[in-house]
């Protein structure tokens, strides 16, 4: 099963890189980010159909009914709660103003740095659980004052301006006024400067560190089994990158989806505090995750036409 996930992965990651040159100067259309997002879940589902059958065939129909459901279930999950790490981009290039077809590069470098270190903090987390049970109860507690917080803020916008990564770089190592199309490091006067875009880059992987905080401790309130754990994460986060260029221009349609994210924080960390008295069957939370993503989206679109309306 590892063969097989790390064979599907490398093989879109070449079609990607190769056959549709991902790495490449390129303005990515609403249609083409909306046929890389289709093949992006539909590769997911199929690994999970593929998982149902091969456990279904080795090890019984009770086993792979639950690993199945557990990773549709964390799937599920860590995709909903990129959607705010999608925000934080569009913010990031905003503030930079790196043009959409420079953008593509920098995503590229950006999920390539998230794979790795999202392999090895759930490698880490799921050592912790399997070793320390009770860490679950920190992570639990930590979901939930994280929900709060994200609801406390949500009108906050962070100042880029301010970020100290940011003006450490900038008194450490000259940086350039203005991008130099894709490269991050060009050559002025004899000097080597870094360009924005590599700014940016910083800011793109310092927020999925951010997330990443987040998310996978959320995962292990649906399951411990590190394989669903981190086959679930990666494959969420390998269609990071064309959902963002199919949000890119609908973000201020979405408004309330980060209350929507907000609960399912909550909920999954109200889960793994009460998990000694009440367990919530794997069906339920995937049934409870996926109402409050379908309500959150529609209170958003329903809000942004009453804007619109208004700003008439």
């Amino acid at each position: 099963m590892w063969a097989a996930f790390a064979a599907i992965v490398a093989a879109m990651l070449a079609v990607d890189l190769l056959l549709f040159k991902g790495g490449e100067r390129h303005r990515v259309s609403l249609k083409e980010a909306a046929a890389w997002s289709v093949a992006w879940v539909s590769v997911a589902l199929a690994f999970n159909a593929g998982l149902w059958w091969y456990l279904n065939e080795t090890a019984g129909r009770a086993l792979a009914d639950q690993k199945a459901l557990e990773f549709l279930t964390g799937y599920l999950v860590e995709k909903s709660l990129a959607v705010d790490n999608v925000f934080v981009w569009m913010m990031i290039f905003g503030y930079f103003a790196v043009p959409l077809e420079l953008q593509r590069r920098v995503l590229l470098y950006g999920i390539g740095g998230a794979i790795v270190l999202r392999t090895v903090m759930i490698l880490a987390g799921s050592w912790l659980v399997s070793e320390f049970h009770w860490v679950l109860y920190l992570f639990g507690a930590f979901l939930v004052v994280t929900g709060i917080k994200m609801v406390w803020f949500a009108e906050h916008e962070a100042d880029l301006a301010r970020n100290p990564i940011v003006n450490w770089i900038r008194r450490h190592y000259p940086v350039t006024d203005r991008l130099a199309d894709e490269r991050f490091f060009v050559m002025r006067n004899g000097v080597r400067m870094a360009t924005p875009l590599l700014l940016a880059l910083v800011l793109v992987e310092i927020s999925d560190v951010i997330f990443a905080v987040d998310s996978i401790p959320a995962i292990f309130a649906i399951t411990t089994d590190p394989f669903i754990v981190l086959t679930s994460n990666l494959f969420a986060i390998l269609g990071l990158r064309a959902m963002y260029f199919l949000l890119a221009d609908l973000g201020d349609r979405f408004a309330l989806l980060k209350y929507g994210l907000a609960a399912i924080l909550v909920f999954i960390g109200t889960k793994m505090l009460i998990v000694e008295w009440v367990k919530i069957p794997v069906m339920v939370s995937l049934a409870v995750v996926a109402a409050i993503l379908a309500v959150s989206v529609m209170a958003s679109l329903w809000h942004a036409e009453r804007e619109r309306r208004l700003a008439r």
